[in-house]
């Protein structure tokens, strides 16, 4: 990746313990620290996609390595569709470090068996125009890619995605 110019790469790094003393932590820790060292000397940064955690033990975990090259991919519906929060509310914990967003909207799981499920962007529970605007506040001026992994019409969702993401941002 770093031969041919990516800086940044994504991972979902599993289910980051919420308890900082769980064994599982330690492991996560020494984990993050490796794969992080490594992709520094490469001039790259490791960025978490959101969902599998809560948004402060993402942050804690992010501190807890200290290194300077570690970020977040702010997935608004996972953040939702995971049962853990709001992703508007996630800024406030998180928010300098956001360096990618996934345009992705979703409900809030009311199965305790499985996550939420994603919707066409717009008819979820995220409230882009909150969270784009205290992203804008915070002079985030990067990516929003569209991810759409369900539905029949895909590529006519992504279409309107864009539309409806394009329209908000630049009311801002």
């Amino acid at each position: 990746a770093s031969v041919i110019g990516i800086e940044d790469i994504i991972v979902h790094a599993g289910f980051v313990p919420n308890n900082p003393f769980a064994p599982e932590y330690a492991t996560m820790l020494s984990s993050v620290f490796v794969l992080g060292s490594y992709l520094k000397k490469n001039r790259q940064n490791l960025l978490f996609e959101t969902g599998g955690e809560s948004p402060i033990t993402l942050l804690r975990l992010i501190q807890d390595v200290k290194l300077d090259n570690l970020y977040v991919n702010l997935d608004p519906a996972n953040i939702i569709m995971y049962g853990y929060g709001n992703p508007v509310d996630a800024i406030d914990v998180f928010g300098k470090y956001v360096r990618n967003i996934h345009g992705k909207d979703g409900c809030v799981p009311t199965d305790p068996r499985q996550i939420g499920r994603e919707t066409v962007i717009g008819q979820g529970m995220v409230d882009f125009p909150k969270m784009l605007q205290k992203l804008k506040a915070l002079g985030y001026d990067r990516y929003i890619t569209i991810e759409r992994e369900t539905g029949s019409t895909p590529e006519d969702d992504i279409l309107l995605a864009r539309e409806y993401l394009e329209n908000i941002w630049n009311s801002i």
